[in-house]
């Protein structure tokens, strides 16, 4: 603890306006997180211009203090030391903060609770996808792929494949894990639930369109009713849908039934009402409407790609700040589902390389200043390394944000290259990093394309935001 200075986070506390202004607060493995009475009675200026401090931004509720992992701990107890704050989880925090949120923050939120906790799952699945891409995909080190050209790694390249699928093959259960356990029941039952909806006796959705051609398509007499007897792998709101109604079940007989006989009932009823809702009711419907979604996008961007790759490119980075992003991770899943790749991924991987060049540029222009600003030129430089490797908050509003025209250049540098990319149509087979080693997950005949995507994003944004630092502001940066 002695390395924490106890005067600058008293320092901390008084710029966010007082002890009395502080909710809650707990930390994460970066940050200081507070739900404020008021953020409008933050110091900002003066807040960054201590030491510790890294930058800060307001997100989803809750006002976040950049300090650094390693040290954020020791400041939030000398923070709880000085203030009398008993520290709470995180999930008390965002509870908090989701009483300030208006209903679509609220919605997004909560896309964003179910998606994020299972993105280490399809992240890990993305790369490892890609590294089976490097040893089957023809015309990468010569006319044939790695595996012909090397036959005893053919076994190994299966092997990965079977690894990294496994996550695309049972999404399903992912989700279904993630959203009964937001929804506040018995996440095990949500694994149960979304391994029901890929049963391998049911037909596969990827074999449904060739079934319904052939007019081959299995079904079943439930009730009277014909129902079709398909699975929904790969699916996204078939799971969410029925995730929440076996939670909403749950807690209704928990509520009722006597704990004796809970373990009989409660869990064995609700999975029975939401399986039988599942395949008649929420399957369908969902499935029809996912597949709408999907092909809405797929038009979109087929008769005009340019337009649609200009401003998801362009506006991405606006999408992060307002949490909105994560409401696309779903449209990517539904697409590699439908698709077998999405070209909304390799986007959003060019706007983060666009965000970290920008960084790059302010950290360049530290050198040309009058007055060195050694901790700019550490946190730019630091939060530039970051977003290129996929994680673009520390550079957005550690440093980008601060000064407005860096964010800008960003957006104009990937929404150029996102022009390029949705007129060309370029897919990424899986999500990946989305940053420079996002390449990898590219579909191999694209890569050429998305490699001047990525020149473009690292050479457009450099240089307009330290053109505009050096020759407009004339090396004198003011946040803005």
């Amino acid at each position: 603890m002695s390395d924490v200075n106890r005067e600058q986070v008293r320092q901390i506390v008084e710029a966010i306006g007082g002890q009395e202004n502080i909710d809650t607060a707990t930390h994460c493995v970066t940050r200081l997180r507070f739900v404020l009475h008021d953020d409008s009675k933050v110091d900002k200026k003066k807040l960054e211009s201590i030491d510790l401090v890294k930058g800060s931004f307001a997100n989803s509720g809750q006002y976040q203090v950049v300090i650094g992992q390693g040290l954020v701990d020791k400041v939030y107890k000398v923070l709880a030391e000085e203030t009398g704050i008993q520290e709470v989880s995180k999930d008390d925090v965002k509870n908090a903060a989701t009483k300030k949120m208006n209903p679509l923050q609220r919605a997004i939120k909560l896309l964003a609770d179910i998606f994020i906790p299972i993105l280490p799952a399809i992240v890990t699945a993305g790369l490892l996808l890609g590294l089976n891409n490097v040893l089957t995909a023809p015309d990468l080190f010569g006319a044939d792929p790695l595996i012909v050209t090397y036959p005893q790694w053919a076994d190994i390249a299966e092997v990965i494949n079977i690894i990294a699928s496994a996550a695309f093959t049972f999404l399903p259960a992912l989700i279904g894990w993630s959203a009964v356990k937001r929804f506040g029941a018995n996440p095990l039952m949500g694994i149960v639930l979304g391994l029901v909806l890929v049963h391998p006796n049911l037909l596969s959705a990827y074999a449904y369109p060739d079934a319904l051609q052939e007019g081959t398509v299995p079904t079943w007499n439930l009730f009277g009713l014909t129902v079709e007897s398909i699975g929904y792998q790969g699916q996204v709101l078939p799971v969410l849908v029925a995730a929440y109604l076996y939670a909403v079940i749950e807690k209704f007989l928990n509520r009722r039934v006597h704990d004796s006989i809970k373990l009989l009932v409660v869990a064995p009823v609700s999975i029975l009402i939401t399986g039988f809702a599942a395949f008649i009711v929420i399957g369908p419907l969902t499935f029809a409407a996912g597949t709408a979604v999907t092909d809405a996008v797929v038009w979109m961007f087929e008769n005009f790609g340019w337009l649609g790759g200009l401003i998801y490119g362009g506006f991405y980075a606006v999408l992060v700040i307002t949490g909105m992003h994560h409401t696309f991770l779903p449209v990517d899943l539904q697409l590699i589902s439908d698709q077998g790749g999405t070209f909304l991924w390799p986007i959003l991987a060019l706007s983060n390389i666009a965000q970290g060049s920008a960084a790059f540029a302010i950290f360049a222009a530290t050198f040309f200043m009058k007055n060195k600003d050694e901790k700019l030129k550490g946190l730019a430089s630091s939060s530039g390394i970051s977003a290129w490797l996929g994680v673009t908050e520390p550079a957005l509003f550690g440093v980008n944000l601060r000064y407005k025209f860096p964010f800008i250049c960003a957006l104009i540098g990937s929404g150029i290259a996102g022009l390029i990319l949705g007129a060309n149509f370029v897919l990424a087979n899986s999500i990946g990093v989305g940053g420079v080693p996002g390449i990898i997950s590219i579909q191999s005949q694209f890569w050429g394309l998305f490699a001047l995507g990525m020149g473009i994003v690292i050479v457009v944004p450099f240089a307009l935001t330290l053109a505009y630092a050096l020759i407009i502001k004339k090396g004198k940066l003011e946040e803005e």
